[in-house]
Formats: C-alpha cells, structure tokens, sequence
C-alpha cells in the first residue's frame, strides 16, 4: 500500500539552493510546498492542508538547515496550499490579489459530505498580506524568484507561477498535475491551456508540480493533452444532448485511464460545458452541481488521506 502519512514526504533537492517538499501519493489535499535557501533566511512556497502535515513540513525546512521562513509565497487559494499558512509565524504571506480576495470570503473549506477522512485539525485562515496583479520579483539572498501570474484565469483564477532563472527551476503549483487528473473547474479549461505555454516559454529544467513528483515539460504537454480531452469530450456531450454527468459517463478515456481522481472529470466538463456557451474564462458557475456529479459518478463522498 502507497503510504499517504506526513512521515511519507521527503525534501527534495531541485538545484542549488532550491528544494521540494513532495508529499506521496499526491490525491486530493496532498500537495507539493518548496523552499529556497537564501542563507541567512528561507523563502517557503506553500504550506499543506492539515495542522499536522503543515507542522511536519516546517519541521523539514528547519532540519534542512537553512535560516527561518521569512517570506510564503501562496500560488493560489485553495485549502491544499493555504490552509497552513498561519503556522509560519514572523512570515509575510505573498500571493495573487484574486487569492487574498478569495481566502478573506471563503475562509477555511472543508466541504463536508463532499470530502471524507482528512484529520484537519486546528486550523485559522491567513491570506496574503502582500499582493500584485501581475508579476513581482522577490529577491533571496543570491537567488531571484519571479511570481508570474498568467494573465487570466487557468487552475484558477489566481494562479501563480514561482520562477528561478538563475536555477531554471519552475514551481508550478496546481497548473502542473503529475500521475492526477488536472482540475479545472474553479478556472478554465482553455486558460489552462493558454498558461501552459508560459511555462514551455520559460523552458524550466526542473518542474515542481502541485502533485505529483518533479518532472519535465513532458508531463506539461501530458496535462495539455488531458485538457484538450476534456474539451473534445464537452464538444460531443453538447452536440448528443448530454449533461456533463452523461458525458463523463460515456467518455472513452483512453490514455488518460491510468490518471488518478477520475472523479474530477465531470467537473471539468461542467466548466468546459460553459466556455462552449460563451462564458469567460474563470466566470462564476454552479459549482454547487459540478461538485454533486463528481459525488455521484465517485457513488458516494471522496476518500482524502491527508
């Protein structure tokens, strides 16, 4: 059996000063973090969902040794990257506008009925105190860390990418899903697919996905591929006069078979059903019902480990 426990993550070296944080077996609400080693202090890439996988991540950057978390850079709102984020103490929390905004609103989700078996814990919403709209470099010592935000809405409305030129290492957040099936349903299927050229632009040696292990661009042209499924599959559920539900269904899903969180499919196809119809990317739409198919095509609530 995969262990899926807080013990299981390990501290990965990237390049020179930059490192990951990868959490096995990267399904709903395990997530990837990273941090850069600037010498006297530590830049931290997102915290975990959970009180207990949040102070065990911590707990590997200090017994990396580098110096303390003086800065989090969140690459955009949801709970699996945020919910930690009051545990990094004396830090500044970084992120997109659209994060802050989102995070103030929602506060902390753990959408119950939907999701089942996370050990939350104790847990307190901390958004971003420093936000931008577009782009804002962060200085680390010796090491520069770009935050790009693509433009429009992708994963979300709000996603970030974290950007070392000098190590051509991309922390790419939820924009990159390596083995699990992307999740598009709070942004857009086609601005997904829009933002993974930014990453191809910048030609990363190294890839840090949301979930999953680090990788390359080939795994960015596997999601890419996903995407482009999606929407072919929307394109036939409409034309045959299915629902979203119908369609995911009936899909065929081929090479993508071996994808976990196959659930997530229905969901994608929710948002993908809107762009058909003329929605903007990242426009509001009844998440309320594309999360109820993914419970129904899952025949019940979704098992989490985290």
């Amino acid at each position: 059996m995969t262990d899926r426990s807080p013990s299981a993550a390990a501290v990965t070296r990237l390049a020179d000063q930059a490192h990951g944080y990868v959490q096995p077996d990267g399904s709903w609400y395990i997530n990837n973090c990273g941090f850069v080693d600037a010498g006297d202090h530590t830049v931290l890439i997102d915290t975990c969902s959970t009180e207990r996988r949040t102070r065990a991540l911590l707990a590997a950057v200090e017994a990396a040794g580098g110096g303390p978390v003086t800065t989090l850079v969140n690459t955009h709102h949801h709970g699996d990257h945020t919910n930690g984020n009051y545990l990094v103490e004396g830090a500044a929390v970084l992120g997109h506008r659209k994060t802050r905004e989102l995070m103030v609103a929602e506060g902390i989700q753990t959408f119950e009925g939907i999701f089942v078996g996370s050990d939350w814990g104790e847990l307190e919403s901390r958004p971003p105190e420093v936000v931008f709209d577009d782009r804002l470099t962060v200085h680390a010592g010796d090491v520069t860390l770009e935050l790009i935000h693509p433009g429009h809405a992708a994963h979300t409305t709000n996603d970030v990418l974290v950007w070392l030129p000098g190590q051509r290492v991309l922390y790419a957040g939820d924009l990159v899903f390596n083995g699990g099936s992307p999740f598009a349903l709070m942004g857009s299927v086609a601005g997904w697919r829009k933002g993974l050229d930014i990453i191809r632009e910048l030609e990363p040696e190294v890839i840090l996905p949301g979930h999953g292990g680090p990788c390359g661009l080939d795994v960015v042209d596997k999601v890419d591929e996903y995407l482009e499924f999606v929407q072919r599959t929307a394109e036939r559920g409409k034309a045959a006069g299915l629902s979203p539900l119908e369609a995911a269904k009936e899909a065929d899903l081929g090479e993508f078979e071996s994808l976990t969180e196959q659930e997530r499919l229905p969901g994608n196809l929710h948002r993908a059903y809107a762009e058909l119809d003329g929605a903007e990317w990242g426009a509001d739409i009844d998440l309320v019902a594309a999360v109820t198919d993914m419970v129904a095509i899952n025949r019940g609530p979704i098992r989490c480990f985290s």
